[in-house]
Order: C-alpha cells, then structure tokens, then sequence
C-alpha cells in the first residue's frame, strides 16, 4: 500500500452502520470504513454509494471492508485493491448479527434490483 498516511489506525468506526443511510432510513448492500476518520459508508453497489461519495467530498482515499471475515483495503485515488493492511481500531466489521444487506427491517423485499452493478 502506497498512501499509509491516509490511514490512521487509532480511529475508530462511526457506527455499525452507514451514516448517511441509518440518517434518512435507508439501508445498503455492504458496509466499508474510511481508514482515515472512521466514517461508515454503503459500497459502490448500494442504491445510495456514500463510501464513493465520502471520498469524493473528503478525498479520504482509502477504505476497508466492513464486513466480517473480510481484511482488504481499497485506494480509490489508485484504483487498487489491497488484501491485507495495518490493523484498525475495533471494532473491525460490522456487527455480525446484522445482515448483509441491512439493516434489518429496512431492506426492501426486491432490494437485488436496487444494486449498482
């Protein structure tokens, strides 16, 4: 990974969900963490893409999964994928008795035809 300084390990996440979507009662497919401030985001196949949208306000490039068992990190800046990086504060996903997509009781019926592919 190139932009370490883009990551500040000591934050901790923002919540256990997107902020943007828990805000306005909407719900998302999978969940990713800025790895400079903490910010929860929906990913890029989520009706409303606010990690995307974070980076683009923030220029907060890099971001890990928030989804349990997952490690990898994305640069949007490079475009890149990165299957392991430095440790982050926990909690490091997102609570595992949350679905994916969730969160639960907000989820449409025929969420599949609302993701971005």
């Amino acid at each position: 990974m190139t932009d370490t300084d883009a990551i500040d390990p000591s934050v901790p996440p923002s919540g256990t969900g997107c902020v943007e979507c828990d805000a306005a009662g909407g719900w998302w497919f999978h969940l990713r963490r800025c790895a400079t401030c903490g910010h929860i985001g929906c990913c890029d196949s989520s009706p409303a893409q606010h990690a995307g949208a974070h980076y683009k306000a923030t220029g907060h490039a890099v971001i890990r999964s928030f989804e349990p068992g997952e490690e990898w990190f994305w640069d949007f800046s490079a475009d890149e994928l990165y299957e392991s990086g430095p440790e982050l504060a926990p909690p490091v996903c997102r609570p595992e008795d949350q679905p994916a997509p969730g969160p639960k009781g907000r989820v449409p019926e025929d969420w599949a035809r609302s993701l971005h592919r």
